[in-house]
């Protein structure tokens, strides 16, 4: 059975006259006609009474433009559905994400997509960096948010926001109220560590800093968050190195105090397999692209 015959039938029952009928389909009245005949031929029944003054449904007619009406609504929502993806507008995405990515842009390049195209389902998944690296490799992933500065081959990448590195204290630390924190006057204090198997750019990026300040600090109790090193601090179990954006997570206890003479930034990327790209991702892609970075 030919779609377009249902389109002609359910519009000569909407309208009970040919030359209306024919009109709202932009054709003549002879293929109109014909068109009912083979319709009503192929189903074996009546669909409608016509006379030369009349057209009027039959009883079978009128239960079949119930039917007639789901199919053509369904075939019209498929159609919008098919556009909708074409577009990047419906479909699903999964989205990894390492934990301290909650408190820096991640968050809201989600919301401002998610309002740009509110058809497609974001699932958003914690993982560490390394673990993200391995799922985008393999596909299983669409994009994710991770710590590094660079990605390996078969990946791509887009920077995000700018954050860079401050002294996390306990807040009754005897620098905790300074301007700033020479780290050379943390030397002899204890570090806690973020784990370099987990995300080995957070980990190099600190050392680096203690490398810059001329020290070489005592570290332990590996870590594989930064908000669990900002807890650990917290408890009294050393100080650290933390991401700025760190002070949104509002943990009890401690001071975020900026680094004198030195700024070093705090690597963040969103990552996507270059071969992989649905036009859902590459909507995505595009918001992250236009989130300010400022």
């Amino acid at each position: 059975m030919k779609l377009h015959l249902l389109r002609y039938f359910a519009v000569l029952a909407e309208e009970l006259h040919f030359g209306r009928a024919a009109e709202r389909l932009a054709i003549t009245q002879p293929p109109l006609s014909s068109g009912i005949k083979a319709l009503e031929d192929e189903l074996g029944v009546r669909l409608f009474e016509r006379t030369s003054k009349h057209v009027k449904l039959t009883a079978a007619g009128t239960a079949y433009l119930a039917e007639v009406r789901i199919v053509l609504d369904r075939v019209a929502r498929a159609g919008e559905t098919a556009r909708a993806v074409a577009a990047g507008l419906h479909g699903r995405l999964d989205i990894g994400f390492t934990g301290s990515m909650v408190y820096r842009d991640m968050p809201a390049i989600v919301r401002a997509f998610g309002a740009h195209a509110p058809g497609i389902e974001v699932n958003l998944r914690e993982m560490s960096s390394n673990e993200q690296i391995e799922a985008l490799l393999h596909r299983q992933l669409h994009a994710g948010f991770l710590n590094a500065g660079t990605v390996p081959p078969r990946l791509a990448s887009l920077p995000l926001a700018d954050d860079h590195f401050v002294c996390c204290l306990p807040d009754d630390h005897a620098l905790a109220q300074a301007a700033a924190v020479d780290l050379r006057a943390l030397a002899e204090e204890t570090f806690v560590m973020f784990s370099r198997e987990v995300a080995p750019a957070n980990h190099d990026n600190v050392i680096a800093l203690f490398q810059r300040a001329g020290i070489h600090p005592h570290t332990r109790h590996a870590t594989r968050q930064w908000l669990t090193v900002t807890a650990l601090v917290a408890m009294r179990m050393g100080v650290a190195l933390v991401p700025a954006s760190m002070a949104q997570a509002a943990v009890k206890g401690v001071r975020f105090v900026p680094i004198a003479g030195l700024r070093h930034p705090t690597v963040g990327v969103l990552a996507w397999h270059e071969s992989a790209v649905t036009p859902a991702l590459r909507a995505f892609i595009g918001a992250a692209a236009e989130h300010p970075r400022g």
